[in-house]
């Protein structure tokens, strides 16, 4: 989907989402979600302004989504009552494989959960984190992350909008469908969303859990700048298909990938090549001859079904531009990422996650009574593991392949003064990766100094 501030020139950027897709940028109230309802309803006055976002939304799990014009207000803010509610605030690791420097962060926050409830939102934080490590990479990937709920509580159970348009809840952030007078478009106080990833030990992803069962979500991408982290996704806890709704939006987010759908009203695409890895201008012959986009993949099966090649349709536009397969995630909710996406996910994975930890510091030097502990990515069912090899002034130790630690006394004699160089390389050698430079990010090293 095109994201845009409407009166404002150029930039275009895709950002699309499978519930809903807003983009914050130079939003007017930083300490409140960029969005409002269109019609009034019960304790929530609306403002004037000028300015619009585009967002995307689905209207049914099955359907191809549509977008419309949000208008850049906030809803009026419910009054929580004076004072901190027991438990609020309070976070807890759901998944917990390393430092938060080394891993990929996702924070889960609840919304519409009372005190008494808390329980039920772990438990349902729980079920989306396994609906979203059910799709691939997620499901290989899992050991890249780390996953926090943080505990948000509110007065009311519930959110606004559920069941109908005039029902409102006093809830920690202010989650409402019929944002903008769309039902399934489900908003949230973007201020108050990021004061509770704040109390998470990191977060480089934020998905918001709203106690409900209706369909309905939205993706707030485009926020880096504003708040530091890749995106925020909001979906229903008691909804069976929400999950899909978050798997999509970290396409955007996570991925950066476009919208492979389109919209038969919008004609013929004449712009320029679009920087998207998933969206191109050349057929399948000139992505070959000019070795272009996702040439290496052509002609190769994807998981989405088929073969990649150059389909006709995408990025909105039912004609010039073309995807890498007939029916990814990235067009239809249910699907799989095809290959190309799978390589634009795990460059995301990678961009947050590194494939090589170690609690010992490179700072000191090491001696013969040290000893040396790293750690790789525990690939679920893949094919080949993490490669770990290790080095002493450059030539490899064969003997240590795949040891996770080391003594330095086996490496050095007793009365060697030299001072020597210890390396560990890890290498993620998965054939879901064919782009020479990010094979370069799936590689990482370590080096100590070794002396007396």
């Amino acid at each position: 989907m095109h994201i845009r501030r409407a009166g404002m020139a150029a930039g275009v950027v895709f950002a699309g989402l499978l519930a809903a897709t807003v983009s914050l940028a130079a939003a007017p109230d930083s300490g409140a979600a960029a969005v409002r309802s269109a019609q009034s309803r019960p304790s929530h006055e609306t403002h004037e302004t000028h300015e619009t976002y585009h967002v995307e939304y689905f209207s049914s799990p099955t359907g191809h989504p549509r977008h419309t014009e949000v208008p850049a207000a906030a809803p009026e803010r419910l009054s929580r009552g004076e004072g901190r509610v027991a438990g609020d605030g309070d976070v807890t690791p759901i998944v917990e494989n390393g430092p938060t420097a080394d891993k990929l962060d996702v924070v889960v926050i609840g919304d519409g959960y009372t005190e008494g409830e808390l329980p039920q939102f772990h438990t349902d934080a729980k079920e989306k984190w396994q609906e979203i490590t059910g799709v691939e990479p997620y499901t290989t990937y899992q050991d890249l992350f780390n996953v926090w709920a943080v505990d948000a509580v509110s007065r009311e159970s519930g959110v606004s909008g559920d069941p109908s348009q005039d029902v409102v809840r006093d809830t920690a952030l202010h989650s409402y469908f019929w944002c903008d007078g769309i039902e399934r478009l489900l908003c949230v106080d973007t201020g108050r969303v990021e004061s509770y990833a704040a109390k998470a030990p990191e977060a480089d992803l934020v998905i918001v859990v709203s106690n409900s069962t209706k369909y309905g979500g939205a993706g707030y991408n485009d926020v880096s700048s504003q708040l530091g982290y890749d995106g925020i996704a909001t979906v229903s806890g008691g909804n069976e298909q929400s999950g899909q709704v978050a798997v999509h939006e970290t396409g955007h987010s996570l991925g950066k990938l476009a919208d492979e759908y389109f919209y038969p009203e919008h004609g013929d695409y004449t712009g320029s090549e679009p920087a998207d890895v998933n969206t191109t201008t050349y057929t399948a012959k000139e992505l070959a001859d000019g070795q272009a986009k996702w040439y290496r993949w052509l002609g190769e099966p994807t998981p989405d079904g088929g073969t990649i090649g150059a389909f006709e349709g995408a990025g909105y536009y039912p004609r010039g531009l073309y995807r890498p397969s007939e029916d990814s995630i990235m067009r239809t909710l249910g699907r799989e990422f095809n290959t190309v996406g799978r390589e634009a996910m795990l460059a995301g994975f990678y961009r947050h996650a590194k494939p090589l930890t170690s609690n010992t510091g490179t700072q000191r030097v090491l001696t013969r009574a040290d000893s040396v502990t790293v750690r790789v990515p525990r690939l679920t069912g893949a094919e080949r593991p993490v490669s770990l090899r290790w080095y002493l002034d450059g030539k490899e130790i064969r003997s240590l392949r795949g040891e996770p630690t080391v003594e330095v006394g086996r490496l050095v004699r007793p009365h060697d003064k030299r001072t020597h160089r210890l390396t560990a390389t890890a290498h993620d050698p998965t054939r879901a990766v064919r782009d020479p430079a990010l094979r370069a990010v799936l590689t990482g090293s370590i080096t100590w100094t070794v002396g007396r």
